[in-house]
């Protein structure tokens, strides 16, 4: 079985990298992350089908209400993304799906289109799926990304996952259906550094 913290530990300690504070999706993180989804909706609505779907204000909150209620049951564990030095929300990645018999779960992420490419991502999932082996002793971590989608492949290539093969048509997204490649890690490989 995995084995879940709380939420108050991790708001007490949050997961920290050299530029960035991990801390679990809270209601109170509602309006920062309606701004980046709104202030990046161009760029996200492309890859993410929820997009259209956070219409407003009370859309985050019920994410960021539904997120604390999955954390507090085991079904999704998801980080708000901070940079450490002003406390901007720059996204929100986590593990989804938790299969608690397998100990395993799907890494899902996005970033604020302003803060692209300048590696945050990388070093969000990298401690994150480290502290998916380490902490909730996760045997695997599955990740999928649109086959057009270089950015996200990237990410996950730096990372280190292996490619699993190719889901045809796996999501619909903007009107049209997206291939994704499937990869995944096992606590057994070694997470590149």
């Amino acid at each position: 079985m995995l084995v879940v913290p709380l939420r108050a530990e991790l708001r007490h300690r949050p997961l920290e990298t050299p530029r960035l504070s991990l801390l679990p999706v809270e209601p109170n993180d509602a309006t920062d992350l309606w701004n980046a989804v709104e202030t990046s909706r161009a760029h996200l609505e492309r890859w993410l089908p929820w997009v259209p779907f956070n219409t407003d204000l009370d859309a985050s909150w019920r994410y960021c209400e539904a997120s604390a209620n999955d954390w507090d049951h085991a079904r999704a564990l998801r980080f708000s993304i901070r940079e450490r030095s002003s406390r901007r929300l720059l996204g929100v990645v986590g593990l989804e799906s938790l299969a608690h018999l397998h100990k395993s779960a799907e890494l899902g992420y996005w970033l604020r289109a302003d803060v692209a490419r300048r590696g945050f991502m990388t070093e969000a999932a990298r401690a994150t799926v480290l502290w998916a082996f380490q902490r909730l002793t996760a045997h695997r971590i599955r990740v999928a990304a649109a086959t057009d989608n270089v950015a996200s492949l990237g990410v996950i290539r730096k990372l280190g996952f292996r490619f699993e093969g190719t889901a045809r048509e796996a999501e619909r997204c903007q009107g049209r259906w997206l291939d994704h490649a499937l990869f995944a890690l096992l606590s057994t490989d070694a997470l590149t550094p």
